[in-house]
């Protein structure tokens, strides 16, 4: 994710020349960093439930991804004010946080639900495209639920569909690995991965304004 970000911040500067939003060596990039970092909340949902943290700990959790998210929002707007960021992916992950939380008790349905989750934006294509409802599909707030013909103006978005499928399955693989295979979960990770999971948040907030300031700096010495 980094690395991604330090060249899409290369490329805003001028010093690089990508096409990020068509090109599908940086697209299919995009859409796994997405999707390794859904299935990881979800994983860390079934270690949540299974060690009986309560809804307590979880609103506190979670407060700090939504303040996160009104954050990022600010932040887009200032500097992409015509295509700032509404719906991201901390604005999705708030949204799919608490809905795995009640969801949880699923069980093996989470694998039917996060398929059809998947699926549900391709069936939803096809049947809204034309329709008198494409136009309120396509437009804010209903396209935050991801039944969209067209990619909004925005330099993020994460809607919840097919996303929410990536949570599920991850809250799904979680439970069957606790129950089947917890030996494959056990051990410490490396020291550098271990420090970077538990400061997950604060990397995510803090490495893009650390890499646009100092591309910035440098864009001032080397002039």
């Amino acid at each position: 994710m980094t690395a991604f970000h330090f060249c899409f911040d290369l490329n805003l500067h001028g010093w690089i020349h990508q096409e990020f939003l068509r090109d599908p060596f940086w697209t299919v990039q995009r859409t796994c960093i997405v999707t390794l970092f859904l299935f990881c909340a979800g994983l860390g949902q079934a270690a949540a439930a299974e060690a009986g943290l309560g809804w307590p700990r979880f609103w506190r959790r979670w407060r700090l991804v939504a303040g996160c998210a009104l954050l990022v929002t600010l932040g887009s707007w200032w500097m992409f004010p015509r295509s700032f960021i509404y719906w991201g992916v901390l604005h999705g992950l708030a949204a799919m946080l608490v809905i795995a939380r009640l969801t949880a008790g699923a069980g093996r349905w989470l694998w039917w639900l996060g398929a059809l989750a998947v699926v549900s934006p391709v069936v939803a294509k096809t049947v809204i495209a034309g329709s008198a409802w494409e136009p309120a599909f396509n437009a804010a707030p209903l396209n935050v639920l991801g039944w969209v013909t067209r990619k909004p103006v925005t330099e993020d978005y994460v809607p919840l569909l097919p996303w929410l499928g990536v949570v599920w399955w991850g809250l799904a693989a979680g439970q069957w690995l606790l129950r089947h295979r917890l030996t494959w979960l056990a051990g410490a990770a490396p020291a550098p991965l271990a420090w970077l999971g538990r400061h997950s948040l604060p990397w995510y907030m803090l490495h893009q304004p650390v890499l646009l300031g100092l591309l910035a700096a440098a864009g001032v010495l080397l002039r």
